[in-house]
């Protein structure tokens, strides 16, 4: 039997239930692993409040990240072996003592990057990947704006970017996240509670506005986040941790300057075996030379998967978190 969490119902973190769990051997094409660091994310709550169904509908194992170790194989698999440290970003099932998963979807992870460190860093950093290098690629002339700059991500956005050579600025909700955003890149940090943010970006900016502005707040920074962009700007909307965002006009984006707008996903990214492992690298590579430092600034065990969740959602964590089997 295999300790997990499970989801019967969706909810609050009050429906995160602890089972134990038949495991089978891995089918064909998987492996097993013994986690020893599994990743919290904002997406975990989407999952578990029911706003991003899962895919095989209820009861589910919920968590999108994990690290581990192999210990065994399914048939015809050939690339890992019995004792890889591997890391993944999905699918479901990352809140358990051990899993199986498909083979296609791991990576090794390389010396010099703890398991903690992939486990926190596989979705999260993924993620800061293809927001600097494929939806825009940022570079010295890129002037933009990340929201909730103290979050998993946006610390590693701050320290990428700014090594890109861009001008980096970033929104915050108390001192202490102002702080730590400095201190991760952020050229200029905003306090939204207390600065009328759009008013400050203009300043900064000399009125000409951000070349990109990326979004995971949703609702509580539109349409706000349009008036910070030049023309012609691109909105990247990936995230809704205050709410899902209210049905616009597209005419909304001519009238504020031609603007473009996506809603990626990591998954669209990492889709094909090449892809993953070119964004892993790029990533552990990044991790490797200094340009991102990644800061585990919480940690829970799998029991108190409830009250991290809490404490997520209630913005009271920063950076990083791991969740330890």
């Amino acid at each position: 039997m295999v300790y997990a969490v499970r989801v019967e119902k969706t909810g609050d973190p009050s429906v995160l239930t602890h089972v134990d769990v038949d495991l089978p051997e891995p089918g064909i094409g998987e492996v097993r692993i013994r986690h020893t660091a599994i990743g919290l994310n904002f997406i975990d709550t989407y999952f578990r409040s029911g706003l991003y169904p899962a895919p095989n509908g209820l009861p589910f194992v919920p968590g999108n990240e994990g690290a581990g170790i192999v210990v065994a194989l399914g048939e015809g698999v050939t690339d890992f072996a019995l004792g890889d440290r591997v890391a993944y970003a999905g699918p479901l099932g990352a809140y358990a003592e051990e899993r199986n998963i498909p083979a296609s979807v791991l990576v090794k992870i390389p010396e010099g990057v703890s398991d903690e460190q992939a486990a926190a860093l596989m979705l999260k950093g993924m993620t800061a990947r293809y927001l600097l290098r494929e939806t825009f690629k940022v570079d010295a002339d890129t002037t933009l704006l990340y929201h909730a700059a103290a979050g998993g991500v946006g610390l590693i956005v701050g320290q990428w970017a700014s090594a890109l050579g861009a001008t980096v600025i970033g929104t915050v909700s108390s001192e202490e996240k102002a702080r730590l955003a400095s201190e991760n890149g952020y050229e200029y940090v905003i306090n939204y509670k207390t600065e009328d943010w759009v008013s400050r970006v203009r300043q900064i900016t000399d009125g000409r506005g951000c070349d990109v502005v990326y979004d995971s707040v949703g609702k509580d920074t539109f349409p706000a986040s349009l008036d910070c962009l030049r023309p012609r700007g691109l909105w990247c909307s990936f995230g809704q941790s205050s709410g899902p965002l209210p049905e616009f006009n597209m005419a909304i984006l001519s009238q504020k300057g031609s603007l473009f707008a996506t809603r990626p996903t990591l998954f669209n990214y990492i889709a094909e075996r090449w892809e993953l492992e070119e964004t892993a690298g790029d990533l552990f590579a990044a991790v490797a030379d200094g340009t991102i430092n990644i800061q585990i600034n919480q940690r829970y065990s799998l029991k108190d998967i409830a009250q991290a969740h809490s404490d997520l959602e209630g913005r009271k964590t920063t950076g990083a978190t791991v969740i330890i089997p």
